[in-house]
């Protein structure tokens, strides 16, 4: 049976971030250098949107790495699961199936009050899709969506692989969890699951693109690309 990882209370001084750089007064933007546990970034999502509900402190965008782990999202089939390095395998609450991440995936967290943004969450999954195309793009790699399976891939037909994954929970209107970049991570850890339940496609990064792009590199195309992603959700959610 695989190991199930319970979520820790959160520390009174949780040390999440040593680089924090601003996007706009209304939004913190923060970026970890080390890795993070699982269950102090769960954690910390949960106390941060119960804070940006009862208007007591900022929206967040958190940009991360966590060591080697699994997460299972509410729809997760234990039969995806196959774990054989054994990694810890995380309950997320979000969304989705099961999901990989480690070292060299950026991982970013997106806490946004939609009570201000139109209340509508398919919208915001399409904008969170957007940024990560852009992103993307502006790093040299033409991405898209595909009809039918979640995610953003690269290639086309039977060439086609993942490059990022997503999954959300929306709580009071406020959103937790976000996206995965796969920039260098081990493509072989993904190995122990089907991830997001779809076995009929591989998975792939931007260096195995041949794009060796530092994740500071990464964070600066995310941060550049972040405004029009904030336009367009407030503009299309806001218009639907």
């Amino acid at each position: 049976m695989p190991r199930i990882a319970q979520r820790l209370p959160c520390p009174a001084a949780l040390a999440i971030s040593s680089r924090v750089d601003e996007v706009t007064a209304e939004i913190e933007w923060r970026v970890s250098d080390a890795l993070v546990d699982y269950d102090e970034a769960l954690a910390f999502m949960e106390e941060r949107a119960a804070a940006i509900r009862a208007g007591t402190a900022r929206e967040c965008i958190w940009l991360l790495e966590h060591p080697p782990l699994f997460t299972a999202g509410t729809s997760a089939d234990p039969a995806e699961l196959s774990n054989p390095l054994g990694f810890p395998v995380y309950q997320a609450g979000r969304g989705g199936r099961y999901t990989y991440h480690g070292p060299g995936q950026r991982v970013v967290y997106v806490m946004l009050d939609l009570d201000s943004r139109g209340k509508d969450i398919r919208c915001f999954v399409h904008a969170l899709e957007g940024w990560m195309i852009d992103t993307l793009a502006e790093l040299g790699v033409s991405a898209h969506r595909a009809e039918g399976r979640i995610g953003i891939w690269v290639g086309e037909g039977a060439a086609e692989q993942k490059i990022g994954a997503l999954g959300v929970r929306v709580k009071r209107w406020v959103t937790l969890h976000g996206f995965a970049l796969n920039v260098a991570p081990d493509l072989e850890h993904f190995g122990g699951i089907i991830p997001c339940g779809i076995a009929d496609f591989g998975v792939t990064s931007l260096s195995k693109h041949e794009k060796q792009i530092a994740m500071t590199g990464v964070d600066a195309c995310l941060k550049r690309s972040f405004h029009p992603f904030l336009n367009s959700l407030d503009r299309q959610c806001k218009e639907s």
